[in-house]
């Protein structure tokens, strides 16, 4: 019998369980799974919990992960061991695992990205090899069965577990969604880091073997001091970085950026086959959508990757105003396009996006 799903596991930076809960109410009634969200201000987590019980591929498939943007991982919540004792936590979590009756390809142990919750990261990295040991051997964990589904173990502490499901490439890529990127040694600021997330979370593997070469043009408005610039130059690409402010000296020695001292909203694109379009200005969140959208829709370059600094109130709603700004630029000519939005790990108040024209 398939394991059925009592709600949703979704973890988010701490402060935004707010509007991944709004993210998870919106996309749950309109696949039809009525429930409610359970959170607690910077609990770095939310419960969505059904009003009853659905098959949990079903859930699956009805609230992918590629369409929450606030959520870092998502799983299916289908079971909870809750009071286990101290003499043996393990027995009940296998026990549990057990009655899913299915097979699994791998564990991922999760807890909230709060400093409360990293207490516990010491006692999973000795218990979880038990859990690992005793599951093989009723040959229920299957190793390097890459089309197996995903468990995830969420701990609220030592006694209690929340058992989640996923499958291979619908969820993070990484352990709780976040992304343990080590600093390029001469990179002009560690907003570097966002684009190279943004590159691996919002972009397929053939998107980035296409766009990402050597000889290709970007242009990066409001560059300064470079970060995003960097990425560009370190593959061998041109980069237009469009700026009044200063850039690195590191950066420009690269010889392949051209620092345009010019705002980023006047500037008129170069005459060039621009492939890429990324901006990280600090601007109303609507006008940014609307310049980015106005640079794809025209062709002025092929795809883009910007930064939507939300306000501190109505997040939600401020990003569905910028969905339709440029919803409605596409559809003046009726293009298709794709438009895919997370915030990152290495995001704070904003959000990053990745646009193209189909």
């Amino acid at each position: 019998m398939s394991p059925t799903a009592k709600g949703l596991i979704l973890l988010c930076r701490p402060g935004f369980e707010k509007e991944c809960a709004a993210e998870a109410e919106s996309l749950a009634r309109h696949a039809g799974l009525p429930g409610r969200a359970r959170t607690a201000p910077n609990a770095g987590s939310v419960h969505f919990v059904f009003d009853e019980l659905f098959d949990w591929k079903l859930v699956l498939e009805a609230t992918p992960f590629s369409a929450f943007v606030f959520a870092r991982q998502r799983s299916v919540w289908v079971d909870r061991v809750a009071e286990m004792p101290p003499e043996d936590r393990a027995t009940p979590l296998v026990e549990a695992i057990s009655a899913l009756d299915m097979q699994i390809g791998r564990i991922e142990a999760e807890t909230a990205d709060t400093n409360e919750a990293k207490t516990l990261s010491g006692f999973l990295k000795r218990f979880i090899p038990h859990i690992e040991r005793a599951l093989t051997a009723r040959r229920i964990l299957r190793a390097n069965k890459d089309d197996l589904p995903t468990l995830h173990l969420f701990f609220k502490d030592s006694s209690q577990v929340d058992l989640g499901l996923s499958r291979p490439g619908d969820a993070s890529a990484w352990n709780m969604g976040i992304a343990r990127l080590r600093m390029p040694r001469n990179a002009p600021s560690r907003s570097t880091l966002k684009l190279a997330e943004a590159f691996d979370a919002l972009m397929t593997e053939t998107e980035r073997n296409q766009s990402l070469k050597a000889g290709l043009f970007a242009v990066d408005l409001g560059a300064a001091p470079g970060g995003w610039s960097f990425q560009f130059a370190e593959r061998g690409m041109h980069v237009f970085a469009v700026d009044n402010g200063p850039l690195a000296d590191s950066l420009m020695a690269t010889g392949m950026v051209e620092h345009v001292r010019a705002d980023g909203f006047s500037w008129r694109a170069p005459r060039k086959q621009v492939e890429w379009l990324v901006c990280d200005m600090v601007e109303q969140p609507a006008r940014i959508a609307q310049l980015v959208s106005d640079w794809i829709a025209s062709g002025k370059a092929r795809r883009c990757i910007f930064n939507l600094k939300l306000p501190m109130k109505k997040r939600f709603d401020e990003l569905k105003r910028c969905r339709q700004v440029i919803d409605a630029r596409f559809k003046l000519h009726g293009d298709s396009y794709v438009l895919r939005i997370k915030h990152l790990y290495h995001d704070r108040e904003e959000v990053t996006a990745y646009l193209a024209r189909l």
